[in-house]
């Protein structure tokens, strides 16, 4: 096995070598690979490959083209040596956190295999079994193997009297540890849910290894009949705040009964997935009061108003201009006379306007809130959907169903909407993800409006 990282590489000799004319040549680092191994066919890492610069001295993705393409890669040749060699026995395994950034030649070359974050189960089990005995041990936690006092007698024996005592103070001085010692379940999951939500267990490793420091401080500080005291060394859930502060976050539920415009969403963010609201509101228009004025309205322009917040990006914006489109339609067919979208204003908004938000997954969403509004209807609270809505009503398939599943558990969701094409992925998840939830896959927004307003034809 060999790893290296080429995060921030952008010398292309680190990949192909230097000559040996240079003062201080080297060869690259497969050639130093296959010399530290001393095999021709091992595992190589390569770390932060979509991290790799370029500059005057080359670029290391292009050299990359030739190490990772099995049709090349049986005559690499290596600068240093000016001899090829043949690397396509070499597995190759390169890790990213985005594919963005590497290019598309590259990427090619390669078989993407996407991991998902983990969930809240998995979490707790990786720091049952890992995050927690490590902090235990790195805090100096762990309970002192003392030597047998008898032992300690016959080795003493023959010894001078001052050696004797400095080593029986050295054992009054060495405190007991609680057994007990150590966060419950409970404030495992609190700390997962709460404060470190995000795909891996990095944030949740630092609490853990925070709390069990101010432990270490409160043993140090204890006395005996403290120290005896096994049930207040469990700490628990409501307990988290003295040691890590107040929890970062709070509920994704911003509303328990979700007034008519309002429709929660479902997201992919870095953290994982959340419940993303969509808020609409209306506001009369001035110029038009009365279904005369729209049948008059050729006689004089009249601007209905369209209007969106929230810090979204421009595929999300269009995603508002085909709701709103739809929105219209479909109002046409379930109520003809209803001129909602002609005598009003309507102000779209999605909460949290500091976090910038793009993606076309908020479609059916977005059209929804708006038919809310216009038919004065609410959805129920324990609704939540997701899906790439067209200009004609399809519905089309998204990404991140795991994570926008884990954030609707999270939110207390019962019904979840999402598209037909993303049936498989449910099938694929676990069937503790799928507990207590009821599926709706929809190939036209008529299947997501039949779900949303069943009493409404």
């Amino acid at each position: 096995f060999y790893r290296f990282s080429v995060g921030g590489l952008s010398d292309v000799s680190e990949i192909k070598g230097h000559r040996r004319t240079y003062v201080g040549a080297m060869p690259g680092k497969m050639v130093q690979c296959l010399k530290l191994t001393n095999v021709s066919n091992p595992l190589v890492l390569v770390d932060e490959i979509d991290k790799m610069g370029s500059g005057i001295r080359g670029d290391p993705a292009s050299a990359l083209l030739e190490l990772l393409d099995p049709s090349q890669n049986t005559s690499f040749m290596d600068h240093y040596l000016d001899v090829p060699f043949d690397a396509s026995k070499v597995l190759f395994v390169c890790t990213a956190n985005t594919t963005d950034t590497i290019p598309g030649p590259l990427l090619d070359r390669m078989e993407v295999i996407r991991l998902s974050g983990y969930d809240l189960p998995e979490k707790v089990s990786i720091a049952q079994q890992y995050l927690e005995p490590r902090a235990k041990i790195d805090s100096g936690l762990v309970e002192a193997s003392l030597p047998n006092s008898n032992e300690n007698e016959e080795n003493n024996l023959g010894e001078a009297g001052s050696g004797k005592t400095d080593e029986n103070e050295n054992n009054k001085n060495i405190k007991a540890i609680p057994s007990s010692l150590g966060l419950d379940k409970g404030a495992i999951e609190s700390l997962a849910r709460w404060y470190c939500r995000e795909a891996g267990v990095r944030k949740l490793e630092q609490h853990i290894e925070r709390i069990y420091r101010k432990l270490a401080l409160q043993v140090l500080r204890a006395d005996d009949e403290k120290l005896k005291d096994e049930d207040s060394w469990i700490i628990k859930a409501d307990q988290l705040s003295e040691y890590v502060g107040q929890p970062a976050f709070t509920s994704d539920r911003l509303f328990d009964e979700p007034p008519p415009g309002v429709v929660m969403g479902l997201a992919w963010t870095a953290y994982g997935g959340s419940a993303l609201y969509i808020e609409s509101t209306n506001l009369k228009n001035a110029t038009v009061t009365s279904t005369s004025d729209v049948e008059n309205s050729s006689k004089r322009k009249i601007d209905s108003g369209f209007f969106v917040t929230g810090q979204l990006g421009d595929v999300m914006k269009e995603s508002t201009r085909i709701a709103l489109t739809h929105s219209k339609h479909k109002l046409q067919q379930v109520d003809p006379e209803n001129n909602f979208f002609e005598v009003n204003q309507i102000h779209m908004h999605t909460p949290e306007g500091a976090t910038p938000k793009d993606g076309p997954s908020a479609g059916v969403t977005m059209t929804t809130a708006l038919l809310s509004l216009a038919l004065n209807r609410t959805v129920s609270p324990d609704l939540a959907m997701t899906g790439e809505l067209s200009l004609t009503g399809m519905v089309l398939p998204v990404g991140g169903i795991k994570e926008k599943v884990i954030a609707s558990r999270r939110s207390g969701v019962k019904i979840v909407v999402l598209p037909h094409d993303n049936k498989k992925d449910v099938d694929e998840l676990a069937d503790y993800l799928k507990e207590d939830i009821t599926f709706h896959f929809a190939r036209k927004y008529d299947d997501v409006y039949r779900v949303a307003f069943p009493d409404v034809q």
